[in-house]
Parts: structure tokens; C-alpha cells; sequence
């Protein structure tokens, strides 16, 4: 576990891992959206690859500070 300090938005998004570079692409965007910009950008995998594998969900967190 790490502790993270400053003020972040995240969105959760579910595909194969393939789609990081769209889902960057659609956080910078939701992010712009709220008149912000990213100074860092921190994904989170809710699952290992055999259990997204097992429920069919690959769900990814998103998180940026901005």
C-alpha cells in the first residue's frame, strides 16, 4: 500500500489492457472537461489478469492528480 497526497478526480473504465492508451486519452479528456489539467497519471487494476479473465470485467481505475 502507498499513501498519495493532493487533490485527484477518477473514472473507472473496463476493457482488455490493450486499451490503456484510450483510456489515458478519455481521462485527459474527462479531466479537461472540469477545466483541469493532469500533472500525473496513476492506473489501478481492480483484478489480476486470470480473474478479469474468469468474470468476463477487466475494470481499471483511473486515477489523476491534477
Amino acid at each position: 500500500m502507498a499513501k498519495i497526497s493532493g487533490i485527484f478526480l477518477t473514472k473507472v473504465f473496463d476493457g482488455p489492457f490493450q486499451m490503456a492508451p484510450q483510456w489515458a486519452k478519455g481521462m485527459e479528456n474527462f479531466v479537461a472537461s472540469k477545466d483541469k489539467k493532469i500533472k500525473k497519471l496513476y492506473f489501478s487494476y481492480t483484478t489480476c489478469p486470470k480473474c478479469a479473465k474468469k468474470y468476463a470485467h477487466n475494470y481499471v481505475v483511473l486515477v489523476a492528480k491534477i
